[in-house]
């Protein structure tokens, strides 16, 4: 039980240095970091007069990728 509250800490104190770091680069406005959210190949994007449907299917797929890996070298050298 100790092994996932340490992940579980780890993990939050990362989300937090990284969120600040967006927050950062956001404010002096050298970098915005979500360009790419929304126009990768595979989202879907359907706009019509009164009706708006987007489904991120490609970015979901991205993210998911990304945090397996993440969570795979994570598990490796902590272990």
């Amino acid at each position: 039980m100790a092994d996932a509250a340490k992940i579980v800490v780890i993990t939050g104190l990362a989300i937090v240095v990284f969120g600040l770091f967006m927050m950062a680069s956001e404010k002096s406005g050298s970098w915005n970091w979500f360009n790419w959210f929304g126009n990768l190949p595979l989202d879907i994007k359907i706009e019509r007069d009164n009706f708006r449907f987007y489904f991120p299917l490609g970015t979901s797929v991205l993210l998911s990728l990304l945090l397996t890996l993440f969570l795979y070298l994570f598990n490796k050298f902590i272990r």
